[in-house]
């Protein structure tokens, strides 16, 4: 019955060792040594009206910090009230990061919805709100079956230093591309074009952005790519 015991604390160890990742290279902690100067630089450009400074500011804090680290374990809550950890998903996950009231252009929802119907077998899509239970409840209706809507009340976890990280730095509404094993991909920001854009539009513009992502996720898992994915990326 000992040897059983050690037996199991062994492989339990083994593979607590092989999934952890130097606390380094984790997604808060590299973000928070850029943090403080990347939004004082930002908001200076956009009090100066400078969008092409701030985007490109973005880009470089994306590409320079973002991509490559990987996601930390934080929590957060399905509407069922169950408290979930960001590292109970197996598969590649493609996170957006959203607000109750953010107005999305009118393709984009339906076009999210398109691509979860699509790709969920081989995909985890989750949507996370900054808002309370009862706002999220009044906009989950809109979304996908398969797309889990999860939540985070900020009134409930203000000391969580990767919730101030992701939502303070990277604003929203913003999509994480995170392959299975926890690493960052890419993020990108919403399509932007006039919320008075024709429906056909919107939709084509933010399908195709989605899909552009989503073939990152193909390409780190070196899985076969669907059909519908090709010529992406």
């Amino acid at each position: 019955m000992v040897k059983l015991i050690h037996l199991v604390l062994i492989l339990l160890c083994t593979k607590a060792f092989s999934q952890g990742t130097d606390p380094r290279r984790q997604f808060s902690y590299k973000i928070k040594e850029q943090l403080k100067e990347y939004s004082l630089n930002a908001d200076n450009a956009y009090e100066l009206k400078d969008y092409e400074r701030g985007a490109f500011l973005f880009d470089s804090l994306v590409k320079h910090v973002v991509v490559n680290s990987y996601m930390d374990n934080f929590k957060f809550k399905k509407l069922s009230g169950r408290t979930v950890y960001f590292h109970d998903y197996e598969k590649p996950v493609f996170l957006m990061t959203y607000a109750s009231w953010c107005t999305p252009g009118n393709g984009e929802i339906p076009a999210l919805n398109k691509v979860v119907e699509q790709y969920h077998p081989y995909i985890d899509f989750v949507i996370l709100f900054w808002n309370t239970k009862a706002q999220v409840k009044a906009v989950a209706k809109e979304y996908h079956p398969k797309m889990d809507v999860v939540y985070i009340d900020e009134t409930e976890n203000i000391h969580d230093h990767v919730i101030i990280s992701m939502k303070h730095s990277l604003g929203f509404p913003t999509s994480f591309f995170i392959s299975s094993d926890k690493q960052i991909l890419d993020v990108r920001r919403g399509v932007l074009h006039p919320y008075s854009e024709e429906y056909e539009v919107s939709y084509s513009l933010n399908y195709d952005a989605f899909l552009k992502g989503i073939a990152l996720l193909f390409t780190k898992e070196e899985a076969p790519y669907p059909e519908s994915l090709l010529g992406q990326n």
